[in-house]
């Protein structure tokens, strides 16, 4: 039996990579394929009457994994530059804006057609209103480098600002302006822990020479990721924070630090260290996405009233982001009005709300639609994207 377990997980991460290489052609995302993939197997279990123990209790934790994984490998391609002012602040204010909008819009529907109380109601709401950095980022590829990096920070923005806000509603039993200022003074902690571990993490980076280094490294980031979470902190940002730091390291270089840092073997560290973190996600990634489609209740997306719910949702997401790109920032609609895939972190925070705040009208059945709905929008503004970038450039993204 060990040695058919085996064989299926070697298949499966076969499979896996070329559904990723089959993307960068067809520009068919992977993570479709990976959803797919997952319930096709459902069904041959259920046909051949196979018995597979229940793994559904896994999935948070390959979720959260995964999350921290490419919220770190985003945040390894985010160069702070002062040319780069305006795409920051138009990507991070398009990920503020266009979350507190539709959790209004979505939350004032709720609470005042459907008569759900508040809090419930934006518990529901929340999840559906982030930007899935996991989908979205590692469906780039085909995009120029200047819109590649807005997804980038939308994306991974979007998931901090959710998960923060979700994590207050969840928490938070007092007043609003005391959890307000809860919430900030936390940020300010976070910061500051993330600064400080950032320059522990980076100097042991650098410094360690046993022949087992980046794992530990990657060990201790989610360690910090999951203590932050304990003390209800924006572990996220944390992470995001450490992945800047070490890849804006040249804003560090000055003849002081020169002298107890070699910067050029630093680097070089730091892209062996990415190459290792990109394997590890993409297998995590890959797994966790195919366990979704496998326990995905598939009688459920065919109910009209799932679908109606969900295409609602997703043309919810689509008019606001069109109105804000529009009127507001002002750039070209396509192809990014259309990347703003649900996907990852929505799993995990909608499986994160307890069963007394969860609201009938949407469950897991039109949470799935709304990321495959999202997802095949996202495909489309794939394929109609034309593909300018050199080979040089092509080789920097796909790395």
């Amino acid at each position: 039996m060990t040695n058919y377990i085996i064989l299926v997980l070697c298949i499966i991460v076969i499979i896996s990579y070329i559904f990723d290489i089959s993307g960068r052609y067809s520009k068919i995302p992977g993570v479709i394929l990976l959803i797919f993939l997952g319930i096709g197997m459902q069904y041959l279990v259920k046909s051949i009457s196979l018995e597979v123990p229940d793994l559904k209790p896994v999935l948070p934790v390959i979720g959260t994994v995964g999350l921290i994984m490419i919220v770190l490998e985003a945040s390894l391609d985010l160069k702070l530059e002062r040319r780069k002012k305006g795409l920051i602040a138009r990507s991070v204010s398009s990920a503020f804006v266009l979350f507190a909008v539709f959790c209004i819009a979505l939350t004032f529907f709720l609470v005042d057609f459907s008569g759900y109380n508040l809090r419930d109601a934006l518990l529901n709401a929340i999840p559906l209103g982030i930007i899935s950095s996991s989908v979205a980022i590692s469906s780039a590829i085909h995009l120029k480098p200047e819109e590649k990096e807005f997804v980038i920070y939308e994306s991974s923005f979007s998931d901090i600002f959710g998960i923060i806000v979700f994590d207050f509603i969840l928490l938070s039993h007092g007043s609003l302006s005391q959890g307000i200022m809860e919430l900030g003074l936390k940020s300010i902690i976070t910061i500051i822990v993330a600064l400080i571990t950032t320059l522990i993490l980076a100097m042991l980076l650098h410094k360690i020479t046993y022949h087992v280094n980046y794992v530990i490294i990657m060990t201790s980031i989610i360690l910090l990721y999951i203590l932050a979470k304990l003390y209800h902190l924006p572990g996220l940002l944390l992470v995001l924070i450490f992945g800047m730091v070490l890849s804006n390291n040249h804003l560090l270089e000055n003849n002081k630090v020169s002298k107890y840092v070699d910067f050029v073997k630093f680097r070089a560290d730091i892209k062996s260290f990415r190459v290792i973190l990109t394997e590890f996600t993409f297998i995590v990634r890959s797994f966790f996405f195919i366990m979704f489609g496998f326990y995905a209740k598939v009688e459920g997306l065919f109910n009209p009233h799932n679908l109606l719910t969900g295409g609602a949702i997703t043309l919810l997401i689509i008019l606001i982001r069109f109105l804000f790109f529009k009127t507001v920032i002002r750039t070209k609609l396509f192809p990014l009005m259309l990347f703003a895939p649900r996907g990852l972190i929505t799993i995990l925070l909608f499986i994160s709300i307890p069963s007394a705040s969860r609201l009938p009208l949407i469950n897991e059945e039109v949470i799935t639609i709304v990321i495959l709905f999202t997802i095949f929008i996202m495909m489309i503004g794939n394929m109609i994207t034309v593909d300018k970038a050199t080979p040089a450039e092509k080789s920097q993204l796909s790395g």
